[in-house]
């Protein structure tokens, strides 16, 4: 699919909703331009959740890790 955009005063584009549609392109998607030797490429921006760790949630890590441990020890031991 081919067509012509305009660029508004302030930078701004706008892509026709089939061209959204055949792109899969939906409201609040990010999306990465990039200069290429053919003009400007656009293609989505993967995104992904971050979780940022509380102390409390650090410390379930460290107890469960602790756990798996003590676990690998004990079937590392010569059966008597």
């Amino acid at each position: 699919m081919q067509v012509t955009l305009s660029v508004s005063g302030r930078g701004l584009i706008a892509l026709p909703v089939a061209m959204r549609k055949a792109a899969g392109i939906r409201p609040q998607d990010s999306l990465i331009a990039e200069t290429t030797a053919e003009g400007i490429l656009l293609r989505p921006a993967v995104t992904l959740p971050l979780e940022i760790y509380s102390p409390e949630r650090i410390a379930e890590f460290n107890a469960a890790e602790s756990e798996l441990e003590q676990a690998l020890d004990l079937a590392k031991r010569p059966k008597s």
